[in-house]
């Protein structure tokens, strides 16, 4: 089964790619290997929600906002390496989770992006991985997800 079978049998497709909000591109391409911008929880062009983990977003809700980031950093990725299909694996995912001072589930949270990829790409998807605490995001976002993948 291809990337893109998988994701319409997980009920989703690739959205578009996320128009950068500063002076960058989504995704650039060297070699074999493609590098993400973080990824943001961007939902027909809308952040899907603000606020900081363990203060106005749960960790539940933080688990799905990393799976939107994981989706659109595989629609950046696919944007160019001519389709998800060219992918070889996933090399590196670096998950930053904007939190209140006492909140320490970041794992679990970035495990929504983690847990996408692996649902997308099977044994592919099996990545290296930080998950980072920090005090803010851009736009106030709860969540930014970024990936390193191998290409053909």
């Amino acid at each position: 089964m291809t990337p893109e079978e998988k994701l319409a049998e997980l009920g989703l497709k690739l959205p578009e790619v996320v128009p950068p909000l500063a002076a960058y591109v989504p995704a650039v391409r060297s070699g074999n290997h493609v590098y993400t911008s973080g990824q943001l929880p961007m939902v027909d062009g809308k952040l899907a929600a603000t606020g900081k983990l363990g203060a106005e977003v749960t960790a539940e809700e933080g688990y799905a906002l990393a799976r939107t980031c994981a989706l659109n950093a595989l629609a950046a990725v696919a944007s160019v390496a001519g389709g998800l299909s060219n992918v070889v694996r996933i090399v590196k995912v670096v998950g930053y989770v904007a939190s209140a001072p006492d909140f320490t589930g970041h794992p679990q949270v970035v495990n929504g992006a983690s847990e996408l990829l692996g649902e997308v790409l099977g044994e592919a998807g099996k990545h290296a991985r930080s998950a980072v605490g920090v005090a803010v995001l851009p736009l106030d976002a709860p969540v930014e997800v970024e990936v390193v993948a191998e290409v053909r």
